[in-house]
């Protein structure tokens, strides 16, 4: 996609639509509303377009102005206004620009008090990018849609350093939504690492890819465990950016790559199951993020796991009661293989802190117990360190992300206890589901700061609406690499 800053007259500026954001209540700049000949505030006057967040209106220039025509986008109330309202109203306005038959659009940057023109300009980038993006189907023979080709995003220099970051950002999060979507015999765990390869190259990035052989050389018994009934190598990804030359400290990321989830041997009920493809949403988050900060070049030394595998039920396969020892060096009672994501994610973690990182930030789909708690408006969030789960907490709100603090007291260490083993990967009954499955990793971890987003209800949308399809939605990379600019900044 060619996004570009263009510092033009609104009137001049070339383009089959330009967006002009609105406020309720607002007036409409004078110059552009002459140039119309009056018609927009004829049609503000009107009531037929008063600005309310998400409303649209479409108008024919007539060759008044430069572009062909001319969309009225409806920001809501300023006062209410903020990064993620922002970034969802650009992607509303542009998805309706291309429903009118756009091949390129322009965006009038509207002027906020609390935000700055490189912010501005960075959320609506974001959110223009988020709302085109499709997901290229299978089918075989496709049809076809309208597609944008270019972006021009009316403003000043302040606002190349923002579209820059925020065309950095969404294309890291679109890269996660593409492999989220991609089915299980199209993304296994080998082309996982072989997409993850792609990345590192482009992005100059350190990359080491442990086959089966290699995964037990490093005693990662949990993966390993996991992996033992399909017929699918497992693969654990570690890559090392290292914006800070290597010399450290370490920030740590761990995803989950679950490429499909059968529950195993506690198999699935077989009602939505097709879905279960999205299992590697962490693993997608954490790829997504690295692509992004490797464009943007935080002074960070970022370490990233991803822990991949199926988990498939066949007479090799792991069971209920198994006990497994993890690379923590920590006992598992398994008391149900659909509790599998924790098991690959305390591997990955435990290889983070004995690489040296200071600090952890995992993503996965680890409970539907999180939807219980929480819907798809928040994402869970466990830690052992009430410090950093607050930096994360902000972190997340700062990128446009949302998340929510769970309680971490030691009391609930006690539900997952095992008579036999350390602990066991699942509690005695269904209390406190997501809490459990996040302090689960943190048993892994020691001392050293660990925060897990549980994003389980957050990376899918199940049906469509002004700003996004149906599909996967990319959650968590924005928190990640936030926490890798706040990590640089020595926050």
């Amino acid at each position: 996609m060619d996004v570009r800053v263009v510092n033009q007259n609104l009137t001049q500026v070339q383009a089959d639509v330009l967006i002009l954001p609105l406020f309720e209540g607002a007036a409409v700049a004078a110059e552009i509303d002459q140039a119309m000949g009056g018609l927009i505030s004829q049609v503000m006057g009107a009531k037929d377009f008063t600005g309310e967040s998400g409303q649209i209106t479409v108008l024919y220039s007539g060759g008044k102005i430069a572009a062909r025509k001319l969309l009225l986008l409806g920001m809501g109330k300023e006062s209410k206004v903020e990064h993620r309202s922002l970034r969802r109203a650009a992607g509303v306005g542009a998805r309706a620009a291309r429903e009118s038959g756009a091949s390129s659009i322009a965006f009038s940057l509207p002027v906020l008090g609390n935000m700055s023109e490189a912010k501005v300009a960075q959320f609506v980038t974001e959110g223009a990018l988020h709302g085109l993006y499709r997901f290229q189907s299978y089918k075989s023979e496709p049809k076809e849609k309208s597609q944008v080709s270019s972006i021009a995003i009316l403003g000043g220099s302040e606002a190349e350093a923002g579209v820059a970051c925020g065309q950095a950002v969404a294309e890291g999060v679109n890269l996660a939504r593409s492999l989220t979507w991609m089915p299980g015999n199209h993304l296994t765990a080998t082309i996982l690492a072989q997409k993850a390869e792609e990345v590192c190259q482009a992005g100059n990035i350190e990359i080491e890819v442990f086959d089966k052989k290699g995964c037990e050389a490093l005693g990662l018994g949990l993966l390993l465990a996991v992996n033992q009934g399909s017929k699918e190598e497992p693969r654990f990804i570690v890559m090392r950016y290292k914006g800070n030359g290597g010399k450290g400290p370490w920030l740590g990321f761990v995803g989950k790559g679950i490429t499909f989830d059968t529950g195993g041997i506690s198999i699935k009920p077989s009602d939505g199951m097709w879905d279960m493809k999205d299992d590697m949403g962490g693993a997608a988050a954490v790829l997504g993020s690295m692509a992004t900060i490797a464009r943007l070049k935080p002074k960070a030394d970022v370490l990233a796991v991803i822990a991949a595998t199926d988990n498939m039920p066949d007479g090799d396969a792991y069971k209920p009661g198994d006990v497994i020892v993890g690379l923590s060096g920590k006992t598992v009672e398994v008391r149900s293989t659909d509790a599998e994501g924790r098991l690959v994610l305390a591997d990955g973690l435990a290889y983070a802190v004995k690489q040296g990182c200071e600090k952890l930030v995992t993503a996965s789909t680890l409970t539907g117990a999180a939807n219980i708690a929480l819907g798809p408006i928040r994402f869970g969030i466990v830690s052992n360190n009430d410090a950093w789960e607050e930096q994360i907490f902000k972190a997340a709100e700062t990128a446009g992300e949302k998340g929510w603090r769970l309680p971490h007291d030691e009391e609930y260490y006690d539900l997952f206890k095992s008579p036999i083993a350390d602990m066991s990967n699942t509690g005695t009954g269904r209390s406190a589901g997501t809490t459990v499955g996040g302090l689960f990793l943190m048993k892994h971890v020691g001392e050293t700061p660990c925060v897990h987003m549980d994003i389980a209800a957050q990376i899918w949308r199940h049906s469509a609406d002004k700003f996004e399809d149906v599909g996967a939605t990319g959650a968590g990379v924005r928190t990640f690499v936030q926490a890798a600019i706040e990590f640089a900044e020595g926050k």
